[in-house]
């Protein structure tokens, strides 16, 4: 379309005006919306209201005859910051290595333990750093189009009559696309955020089982060290009487076995130590760490345990669950996105020029859509409903799998209560009074060696009972305290999703 002449000055405002106000101006943003968060114990249905069944599709089907449910969008998350200023890589610098107050003397704690964990495993900061990958493609989803500038030249080879346009083009979207795409990735950095807190339990409670079996072996260790200096006096007693013709050989032959085997049982414990502390370093993100004596208790203040509190507070509590039903809603925003993707995009372009040949200005204006007719989105849509139902049943899925866990700690954390009762209140002591009648007996000449030996050997046995089911009780109560949550050096959840969205809003055929 052809306007009376203009000169340069005017073109250049007929040029600016439009392009300044499609970078600036911004989209109208669709109203907030609020819905009803899905709660973590569902009530049970009851028999009087129908259940609903899911209908499946054959795969043949062209199309599906499943209609999406009617859902209001989630809430449209705020953004909380631009990524624009965060440092890049912030989340995977590497943090200076706290220092390790060991005194001559003394050793480590749990404490000091779990602090190196949390600044040095890799798997927190790899999980951090899908936390931030995700918030950065938040960002991103919801930036508008570029304008297109450019410049053509027609007619060159003809002096006087060339021609000469410079054109602004811009794809204006409809909708509130962008705002449901910020929406959708929103949903997706809060599930994010629970892995991280998922993979802190994680790391802290494998720390915390580790220290447990190094507590644990460490003190068989000095259980059997003393045992053992019991044991090479009798195996000397024995051998001189044995000498003196007081005693037969069985009872030197069986004193050296009861030596062997307590030697063995103290190599045993040592490498039961060292697996104990490597593990337990490892997961703590520093493998070369000196090794040093530990400080801890295995007898924690426990009792018997409310199972029906701790499986609430565990469904209230677990990042897990928490991340599951983000994904839901992110399944269930993008439902809401893709339900919107068919209404068509505005594309518009303004052409400012001169034509030599008559000495007038030229300006061209287009305005555009694409038609939706024989694409409506109907299958992503239809997908992005296959795909919240799939987020609803994880949750359930994660539920019963924290039950079922929590019925296999119960019953180590139960098992191992009743062991440590009995040994404190009844086995212990009565093997230690049965050692101190032996031990009289034998002095008294009523009992020979070997009675003599088999009853030390029965009360150490026990001790290195009770210190087992002390560590199986601490174990049981480590995981509890977790949420259940092990495999610290597991790779965490990472982010997939990308910044597919966007794309999708600016290609809409």
């Amino acid at each position: 379309m052809a306007v009376g002449k203009l000169n340069v000055w005017q073109w250049s405002l007929f040029l600016a005006v439009p392009s300044f106000a499609g970078c600036v101006l911004p989209y109208e943003k669709p109203a907030t919306y609020s819905e009803e968060i899905i709660p973590l114990n569902p009530a049970p249905i009851s028999q009087a209201q129908p259940q609903s069944k899911v209908q499946l599709v054959d795969y043949q089907e062209p199309f599906s005859v499943i209609e999406p449910p009617m859902l209001e969008p989630t809430e449209i998350l705020p953004p909380e910051f631009a990524p624009a200023n965060v440092p890049a890589l912030e989340v995977a610098q590497a943090t200076k290595l706290p220092a390790l107050p060991v005194v001559e003397g003394e050793g480590l704690t749990l404490s000091q333990l779990q602090d190196l964990a949390l600044a040095n495993n890799p798997t927190i900061r790899q999980s951090s750093a899908s936390a931030q990958a995700a918030a950065d493609y938040r960002y991103q989803v919801g930036l508008s189009a570029n304008p297109v500038v450019g410049y053509s030249a027609m007619q060159l080879a003809d002096q006087g009559t060339d021609q000469h346009v410079v054109t602004v083009e811009r794809e204006f979207v409809t909708a509130g696309k962008l705002d449901l795409n910020r929406n959708v990735l929103g949903h997706a950095v809060e599930a994010q955020k629970w892995d991280v807190e998922s993979q802190r339990y994680r790391v802290l409670t494998d720390v915390r089982l580790s220290f447990v079996d190094a507590l644990v072996a460490q003190q068989r260790i000095d259980v059997i060290d003393d045992f053992h200096q019991v044991v090479s006096h009798g195996v000397s007693v024995a051998q001189q009487q044995f000498k003196a013709g007081e005693a037969a050989q069985s009872d030197q032959l069986q004193a050296e076995i009861e030596l062997n085997e307590v030697e063995v049982l103290r190599q045993q414990a040592q490498f039961a130590w060292d697996a104990a502390w490597q593990e337990m370093a490892a997961t703590a993100g520093v493998p070369d760490m000196a090794r040093s004596q530990l400080l801890g208790q295995l007898n924690p203040q426990v009792g018997n345990l409310e199972w029906d509190a701790i499986t609430s507070d565990l469904l209230g509590n677990s990042p897990e669950l928490h991340a599951s039903a983000s994904r839901v809603h992110q399944a269930r925003s993008n439902m809401t996105r893709q339900e919107v993707q068919h209404i068509p995009n505005i594309i518009a372009a303004i052409e400012a020029g001169h034509d030599n040949s008559t000495g007038s200005g030229m300006i061209n204006l287009f305005v555009g859509a694409p038609i939706p007719v024989f694409n409506d989105n109907s299958g992503n849509v239809s997908a992005a409903y296959r795909e919240y139902c799939r987020a609803t049943h994880d949750v359930k899925r994660i539920e019963m799998s924290l039950k079922a866990r929590l019925a296999g700690v119960a019953k180590q954390y139960d098992s191992a209560l009743v062991a440590v009762e009995r040994y404190e209140g009844q086995i212990l002591p009565k093997a230690k009074q049965t050692l101190d009648l032996a031990e009289q007996a034998y002095t008294a000449g009523e009992f020979s060696f070997i009675q003599v030996l088999i009853v030390r050997r029965t009360y150490f046995d026990t001790n290195l009972q009770y210190i087992d089911a002390l560590g199986e009780l601490a174990k049981a109560h480590a995981k509890i305290d977790g949420l259940l949550l092990t495999g610290g050096l597991d790779e965490p959840n990472d982010f997939r999703g990308g910044d597919s969205l966007r794309g999708q809003t600016f290609s809409q055929q």
